[in-house]
């Protein structure tokens, strides 16, 4: 369940939301992730359904929760490593 829910919620019911079940008011069903999933098709399915944390989930169970700045972080550690590795085999040529 987000923030984004229960203001969608609150449209409706009012302050009575906060007296309702999670299941009632979470969007459903929830979206999720697999661990094997590429982070540029996670950060693409973030982008789409714009939301900021994404459930990863193994089976039935919960083994972790990214977020966008999570992923966004890695890129840009993965983009600076392989710039200064283009950096390196320029400059030894």
């Amino acid at each position: 369940m987000s923030e984004r829910d229960i203001i969608y919620c609150m449209e409706t019911v009012g302050a009575d939301v906060l007296d309702m079940d999670v299941e009632q008011v979470m969007t459903q069903p929830a979206i999720t992730v697999a661990p094997n999933v590429p982070i540029l098709s996670a950060l693409s399915q973030m982008s789409a359904k714009r939301i900021r944390h994404l459930p990863v989930v193994e089976g039935e169970k919960l083994i972790g929760i990214v977020s966008i700045g999570d992923l966004v972080a890695y890129r840009i550690a993965r983009i600076e490593e392989e710039a200064e590795a283009m950096r390196a085999y320029i400059q030894s040529a």
